[in-house]
């Protein structure tokens, strides 16, 4: 599949992008869901049993499938680790064998983090609409308010790197193609590295927010991170419901759809200062390293 140049006119700046295969035409709200695995299912946790990595959870019945019911299911150790005993949760439900299921794809639900995201993304929804041609924030202009899930399940506040800078992106865990998510994620990584050889990792954090929010749930991204040995000690996997996600691909001028097994997408990185301003962006995967460690160590 090739790489095309392509450009779009957002409000009434020209911003230059690199989009998988020829869709000139596209725009920013495109859909973006691929399908997730699975059967849907709600349910509280019980207990967590650690050692056998399992959930006890009360679940609702599951139509046409299931009744209600208190059942164990395997999950992931990245999942286990960010649940706890009591969470309301949603997830899907895979049978792997006559008798065992396992519960992946995990969201909280009906807590007061649930509901600080709920908020934030409405929040979010009517500035995109306020917004209207205007949407596109250029280089100059101020990084939008949002909340955010991250790898580890808690909710994050964009406000709370208030006075750090903020490299910023967007990627899926199931990007297949090299040059495309693997190697933003490596350019966000390489720029971790020399800032922190610089002895300057306190002034920085990095934030690559997923374009596939169903599939790519906390625990999913926490999972992506350790298999990576990334140091996510300044840099957060984020992930949030599918409106906030599209809000934030539209305010940033970022494109995506689904295009049979793929989401088709451009790409961006952000920097934005510690007032809050976006004072740097690089469009493609193969932006310098030092054209924004130099402005983070300047």
């Amino acid at each position: 599949m090739r790489i095309a140049q392509i450009s779009i006119i957002l409000a009434v700046t020209l911003v230059p992008l690199v989009w998988i295969g020829c869709h000139p035409q596209a725009e920013a709200a495109k859909e973006t869901a691929l399908p997730v695995p699975g059967r849907p299912l709600k349910g509280q946790i019980v207990s967590i049993d650690a050692e056998r990595g399992t959930l006890l959870v009360d679940h609702e019945e599951i139509p046409d499938y299931m009744p209600q019911m208190v059942m164990e299911f395997q999950v992931s150790p990245a999942d286990l680790a960010n649940v706890v005993e009591g969470q309301r949760i949603r997830a899907r439900l895979i049978e792997q064998g006559e008798g065992v299921f396992r519960l992946a794809h995990i969201w909280p639900i009906e807590d007061v983090g649930a509901s600080r995201v709920s908020s934030s993304a409405a929040a979010l929804r009517q500035d995109t609409t306020i917004r209207g041609r205007s949407v596109y924030r250029s280089v100059g202009e101020d990084l939008p308010s949002f909340a955010l899930y991250d790898q580890t399940g808690e909710v994050v506040d964009i406000s709370r790197y208030r006075g750090k800078y903020i490299l910023l992106n967007f990627i899926y865990t199931r990007c297949p193609i090299a040059t495309m998510c693997p190697a933003a994620v490596n350019l966000m990584e390489a720029v971790q590295h020399d800032v922190n050889e610089a002895g300057r990792s306190e002034e920085l954090e990095l934030i690559s927010i997923t374009f596939d929010p169903e599939f790519d749930t906390p625990g999913v991204l926490r999972e992506y991170a350790e298999a990576r040995g990334i140091d996510t000690s300044n840099y957060s996997f984020m992930t949030g419901p599918e409106t906030a996600i599209k809000d934030l691909l539209r305010q940033f001028g970022v494109l995506a759809q689904v295009q049979g097994p793929l989401i088709q997408h451009t790409l961006a990185t952000l920097l934005i200062d510690p007032k809050g301003h976006i004072i740097d962006r690089a469009d493609g995967s193969q932006w310098a390293v030092e054209q924004f460690v130099h402005k983070v160590l300047r």
